[in-house]
């Protein structure tokens, strides 16, 4: 049998990450290896490209501007600053005094990622210089750039405007009146479809547009009090706002407009900037936190068409106008790619009214998270309506706010195929409305889960979202305003019943510093919680958006058990937490019924007592808890009946569970008198790719570590061999049990005071495990 290496890939999907069904995805659909191995070669080649000084090719008359543009899109593609390549071209840049517009701003973009703190006075004379040469006006070029020249271009001007957006995130000063001109140039230029063109002689097109709509947020972020005002030492939340039409009516000419293979235009002159609009549209739907531009999938849509565009030979990208420069056409092309492939951190829900009265909320959050964690991190807005679990799953949390009733019940199927698939809902009752909004939300829990034991309850003290990244203090306003729902290995769903989303909207890194103490201490209380609840959640470690490129080609059979030849594998009932776990068993199922192995395999795992005659028509059966528990003489003799017929028994202990390994062993000695239960040998074939599927002689272990009462929580990996433990009867191991945890991780959460496996290994080990039993 081939070695499986797409069904790894689906269980990666299956305990969280996104696939399309197999419905909608293209036939020629790329998998994450693809768009990360098109990154790495034009990176490859970029550095092949570069001079001794640490420059490339200049273009006449534009000192520095494409150093500093291969050198962005090197940074972007995840290449350090310490790398020799880039070091050698921040020597280059710093060393130079660009001129020109584009030239000036893409060296402030190029210091502000890479080494803000040692360049932060070189950053801000390049504001200076910016601020110097916006067109003073009057007319309607005022507030924009040129060149420099006379009059001003949209081009130029995304490029200044962008620069200083950058620049004030890493601590440069922008005059606010700069910005107040910047947005009075985007918004007098607009036309009045929603779009955007170079100039009055030309039609518009996608990447004016784009330009125009990026322009709008950037310049509106750093003009906008915010939905939260500090007056005094009292702070205002849910200040009553209105949403910029102009956005909105750009993003509609944008969707009825669209395209990736081609600058959308009817004016010629523009059409040929096709990479330059790639990269202007992943700026468009980061900023605006949108999925889908209309209809369109635009990371999906544009990552494909780019990594089909580039040469096989050289790896290099080309197309029209400066973009027949290949060291143009590749940058462009990479930071396109490497942009949008952030990972996103968080959804948040669209329910209808009432759902965004802190417009910045998820954006604060998530910048808060990519400081402490030292990620470029995203987030989206989701239309619950339209939207498919394997869209939701592409965020690994959904957010939901909201002071009034959130009417979710409709989609509550969906968000418990989402919760089972590894998703975590985080919620929060804003503007003092905790009242309907809180029984809303339990009508949803109940929706989701008709199993009574799952339900809203106060979080308790020791639970690791009181610590797991930041300590919370013992008089934090938010201790005892936390609910949640435990599933499993897990929790599932965090409620706050005190308001997060105003002191995140209030936490601007420009405005904070001036807070009254006491505002302040409540900013970082709110900040700190909502960071806790991410990091337990996501584990530190959201994917990034090319995990859409999975190839979901083969559906798991609808109706198994009307087919024959079909494997079934039951998961046996007992009183030590027999489905602590649910969705363990059923994403390696699921994972095993796709990709190269495409196994005739029931992804339906149901409940099946040990004394119940139905288990003998189970090829296989799951066992895992957490408590101890004992069988009955019946159950015993099944059991034994059962592996002495050629059964064969897979279990593991939920997060090593002492108590549960104890009793199983004790059980299945009882069972199976004077049988021998030994560790199964380092160098068994069980352990290899002898069966098809993967060399798990070395895994990485999870071991919780101890840390003081105010650290955060934390694990450490180490390599060593898997702990397995068998019993063998006729030769075969009839028996096979981890004593360390397998099943939280294939739920999707690796927790960190969880000893275990690795969720990329416990899927391995569990694939073995199956493979084994059925060539065996």
């Amino acid at each position: 049998m081939a070695r499986l290496a797409t069904a790894l890939a689906w269980l990666v999907v299956a305990v969280g990450l996104f696939a399309r069904p197999a419905g909608a995805q293209p036939a020629d659909a790329l998998n994450p290896q693809d768009v990360r191995a098109a990154i790495s070669s034009g990176v490859a080649y970029l550095k092949s490209q570069q001079r001794g000084n640490g420059s490339w090719p200049e273009m006449p008359g534009f000192q520095g501007g494409i150093p500093a543009l291969c050198t962005l899109a090197l940074l972007n593609s995840g290449v350090e600053p310490d790398d020799p390549a880039v070091a050698k071209a921040l020597d280059y840049l710093r060393g130079i005094k660009p001129d020109r517009t584009y030239c000036v701003s893409l060296k402030i973009m190029v210091l502000a990622a890479a080494t803000p703190g040692r360049d932060l006075a070189a950053i801000q004379a390049c504001v200076d210089q910016l601020e110097s040469t916006q067109h003073p006006g009057p007319g309607i070029d005022a507030g924009g750039w040129s060149y420099p020249g006379p009059g001003a271009d949209p081009s130029n001007a995304q490029f200044a405007t962008l620069a200083l957006h950058e620049a004030q995130r890493v601590g440069a000063q922008v005059s606010i009146e700069t910005w107040r001109a910047a947005n009075g140039y985007w918004r007098r230029n607009q036309n009045a479809d929603g779009s955007w063109s170079y100039s009055g002689s030309q039609g518009p097109s996608g990447s004016m547009t784009c330009a125009g709509i990026a322009a709008l947020v950037m310049t509106g972020e750093a003009l906008n009090q915010g939905d939260a005002r500090v007056e005094g030492d009292q702070v205002r939340c849910c200040v009553t706002h209105e949403d910029d039409e102009r956005i909105a009516n750009a993003l509609s000419w944008m969707g009825r407009n669209f395209s990736v293979t081609r600058n959308p235009s009817s004016d010629a002159a523009s059409r040929g900037w096709l990479y330059y609009y790639l990269y202007a549209l992943e700026r468009v739907g980061r900023l605006t936190a949108q999925r889908f531009i209309g209809d369109h999938d635009w990371y999906r849509e544009g990552t494909e068409f780019i990594v089909n565009r580039q040469d096989p030979l050289s790896h290099y990208w080309t197309g029209g106008r400066s973009e027949q420069n290949p060291h143009v056409g590749t940058s462009l092309a990479l930071l396109f790619l490497s942009k949008g492939r952030r990972p996103v951190l968080m959804a948040k829900l669209d329910y209808g009214d009432g759902w965004n009265q802190h417009r910045s909320d998820a954006a604060h959050l998530t910048a808060v998270a990519e400081r402490a964690w030292r990620l470029d991190l995203t987030w989206q807005q989701l239309d619950p309506e339209g939207a498919t679990v394997e869209d939701l799953l592409q965020a690994p949390v959904i957010y939901v706010s909201g002071s009034n009733v959130a009417r979710l019940t409709q989609h509550a199927k969906k968000l418990r195929d989402y919760v089972d698939r590894g998703g975590f809902i985080f919620a929060e009752a804003c503007c003092g409305g905790q009242g309907p909004f809180r029984r809303s939300l339990e009508q949803l829990v109940e929706a989701m889960f008709p199993e009574p034991e799952y339900r809203l309850r106060q979080l308790r003290p020791a639970h690791p979202v009181w610590r797991m990244e930041r300590a919370v203090r013992p008089d934090s306003p938010y201790l005892g305003k936390l609910w949640a729902v435990e599933y499993g290995c897990r929790t599932c769903v965090v409620y706050c019943d005190e308001d997060l989303s105003c002191y995140w909207e209030l936490n601007r890194p420009m405005a904070a510093v001036s807070y009254p103490a006491a505002v302040r201490a409540r900013v970082k209380d709110a900040e700190d919680l909502g960071l806790n609840v991410l990091a337990y959640a996501t584990g530190r470690k959201p994917q990034g958006k090319e995990q859409v490129f999975v190839d979901a080609s083969a559906e798991s059979l609808a109706d198994p058990e009307a087919e024959r030849g079909v494997i079934r594998i039951a998961k046996l009932e007992h009183g030590g937490g027999c489905n602590d776990a649910p969705g363990a068993l059923a994403n390696l199922t699921r994972a095993a019924g796709q990709g190269d192995l495409k196994l005739r395999i029931s992804t339906e795992s149901p409940l099946i007592s040990l004394a119940d005659e139905s288990l003998f028509t189970y090829h296989i059966a799951f066992i895992h808890g957490r408590h101890d528990f004992r069988l009955t003489a019946k159950e015993r003799d099944h059991l034994r009946d059962y592996l002495q017929r050629g059964g064969s028994l897979l279990g593991d202990s939920i997060c090593a569970s002492p108590a549960f390994t104890k009793g199983f062993r004790r059980e299945l000695k009882a069972a199976l008198p004077g049988a021998a239960i030994e560790r199964i040998p380092p160098d068994d074939p069980i352990f290899t790719d002898a069966y098809g599927g993967y060399d798990v002689r070395t895994v990485q272990a999870r071991n919780p570590q101890p840390v003081a009462a105010d650290q955060p929580l934390a694990a450490r990996f180490r390599e060593t061999r898997p702990v397995l433990e068998g019993v063998k009867i006729d030769g075969r191991w009839a028996v096979i049990f981890s004593p360390y945890d397998l099943s939280c991780a294939l739920e999707k959460h690796e927790a960190v005071e969880c000893r275990g496996y690795s969720r990329a290994d416990a899927a391995r080990l569990g694939l073995n495990v199956l493979l084994y039993s059925l060539n065996y």
